[in-house]
């Protein structure tokens, strides 16, 4: 049985928050969201024609490059929550996915809005919109569950970032493309932060992917605060793999 149901122009999942999913609070972990979304937009992408199985006969692949979640109201453990998404079409080099999270009394929980490309799995390169526009013909809906798309992070200038560790890329980083996967880039950020504050309510989260990361990589770890913002940027031999603002 599929776990999506289509409804007008988006598609939904029912889900019970199991507590693996959950903090020391009983309350959804922000990366348990990515992990949320990140399947309901495989399935969606499925059913619309361009999903995994179809981009990997052509030998692409879809990868999450932006993202924007703001955290109304997160769902606690045994909640029962929807989970909807929808494609909003192409915006330059990317395509664009909303997301929103209703709560068992109905209301919205938590939005996003997210930045997808799509690259060769061989060469590793971008593929430009106009290259996919057969396969990728579809029929897409302007409905903003955030109205801005996702937009460019960088930690602030003028600031010294603190060295916080490195991570090296495990077997538990990996996903099916064979780099690390987006939601883990989240764990590694959150674990950077001093404890009392991510526990906190975390309102919005903003993140960029700038470089894949593989198996064999070590990344350094950097943070930053600027007033009740958090950075955490992770590097490779001097280069930016991705940076996450979190704001408490």
């Amino acid at each position: 049985m599929k776990p999506v149901r289509r409804e007008s122009y988006k598609f939904c999942q029912d889900i019970c928050i199991p507590c693996y999913q959950t903090d020391h609070n009983t309350v959804l972990k922000p990366a348990s969201f990515m992990d949320m979304a990140q399947e309901i937009a495989y399935w969606a992408a499925q059913e619309l024609g361009f999903g995994y199985d179809t981009l990997h006969i052509h030998h692409t692949a879809w990868v999450l490059s932006r993202m924007h979640i703001r955290f109304l109201k997160r769902p606690l453990w045994r909640d029962n929550v929807t989970l909807y998404t929808w494609h909003k079409g192409a915006n330059g080099l990317f395509y664009l996915r909303d997301f929103q999270l209703k709560g068992p009394d109905g209301q919205d929980a938590v939005l996003c809005t997210s930045s997808w490309v799509v690259i060769n799995e061989e060469t590793r390169r971008l593929v430009r919109p106009e290259e996919l526009e057969n396969l990728l013909r579809t029929e897409f809906h302007v409905d903003d569950a955030i109205p801005d798309p996702a937009p460019k992070v960088q930690m602030p200038k003028g600031l010294e970032p603190e060295p916080v560790g490195e991570h090296a890329v495990a077997f538990s980083d990996i996903d099916i493309i064979g780099h690390t996967n987006n939601v883990r880039y989240v764990v590694w950020a959150m674990d950077c932060l001093p404890l009392e504050v991510a526990r906190g309510p975390m309102k919005d989260l903003y993140i960029n992917f700038n470089k894949e990361t593989v198996p064999g990589e070590t990344v350094q770890l950097f943070r930053l605060q600027e007033g009740r913002a958090w950075y955490v940027e992770g590097k490779v031999d001097g280069k930016s793999c991705f940076v996450v603002k979190m704001e408490y």
